[in-house]
């Protein structure tokens, strides 16, 4: 047994100082990341997520480059090749006008996935801003606001959408006008959440004592703060855009032929499902997947953007 005097008079010789470099004492073994980087970096640990967003990529590619591949003309007819099954020259075959679907889907995903986008916009701009300023402002202009967007959110919107196409006609603008009407409204909501517990903070409270009037506050620091959130909405509207502009068109409210959309590409080969499914399949198919896609990276961004998940 080792005596309490032993440990007493060992001297400083008897120990050896390791583990110590003074050139690399203040390295960091791992970079700073700025937060988008931090959310990229998690969000590509996501396998599902980077599924998505090379799907997306891909269906983009497939929509502007496809035609300039087949060489074909989405609004050629050939009542030779009426109705003819996938093949090599045809690669989705063709309608019973004897166009090539697979331009015809290429040149519909542009129509459908610009009002997605389009959509998603208008939906942005207003949503975002009228929240962020009922939030800000509180008292009657959060009021005023949020009884407007309750009115807004109870129109019925299939009536609005067929008043609007018989007033404006089928073109695309009546039909991003008519779906972003009230689509805004669940948008205006969920800013106005995130400002009542971002306008709380310190730096909100400094910009507004230093003077910055309320465009500032909201565009300059209230919205980048809360554009995770924001993000994530809109990842998960374009999608749900694309799906309705393919309901409106299926129905007969869509673009106003020769142009032609998934949607309306959809509808006619309801017609001919018992003979010809293909003429179906693959715009059905391209809805599926665009939403598929769109979904993943929505979710991927919802746990890459949320700081309770971070490692």
């Amino acid at each position: 047994m080792v005596s309490r005097e032993s440990f007493v008079n060992l001297s400083d010789e008897v120990f050896e100082r390791v583990g110590v470099d003074p050139e690399f004492s203040e390295h960091l073994d791992k970079p700073s990341l700025t937060y988008w980087a931090d959310v990229w970096r998690r969000f590509k640990q996501n396998k599902l997520a980077i599924f998505g967003l090379v799907l997306m990529v891909s269906i983009l590619v497939m929509i502007f480059v496809g035609p300039l591949i087949s060489g074909k003309n989405y609004k050629y007819m050939d009542s030779s090749v009426k109705n003819l099954r996938p093949n090599s020259e045809y690669w989705f075959g063709t309608d019973d006008m004897g166009r090539d679907i697979f331009t015809r889907v290429c040149y519909g995903g542009r129509i459908s996935i610009l009002i997605g986008f389009l959509c998603t916009i208008v939906m942005f701009v207003i949503g975002s801003t009228l929240g962020a300023l009922a939030g800000l402002k509180g008292g009657w202009v959060d009021n005023l606001i949020m009884r407007f967007a309750e009115v807004i959110g109870n129109l019925p919107y299939l009536i609005i959408v067929v008043i609007l196409t018989m007033v404006m006609g089928r073109s695309i603008f009546a039909i991003v006008l008519a779906m972003s009407i009230t689509s805004w409204v669940g948008t205006c909501r969920m800013v106005r959440g995130q400002i009542l517990q971002l306008k709380e903070l310190d730096y909100i409270e400094a910009a507004t004592a230093l003077g910055a009037d309320t465009a500032r506050v909201i565009f300059k620091h209230l919205l980048p703060n809360a554009l995770g959130i924001i993000m994530v909405d809109i990842t998960m509207s374009i999608p749900g855009f694309i799906f309705g502009e393919a309901f409106l068109s299926y129905v007969g409210l869509g673009v106003r032929p020769p142009e032609t959309s998934w949607g309306a590409l959809a509808s006619a080969g309801q017609q001919q499902l018992m003979f010809h499914p293909h003429v179906l399949f693959f715009p059905c198919l391209m809805i599926v997947l665009t939403t598929l896609a769109f979904h993943l990276v929505g979710d991927g961004l919802a746990e890459a953007l949320d700081p309770k998940l971070r490692k």
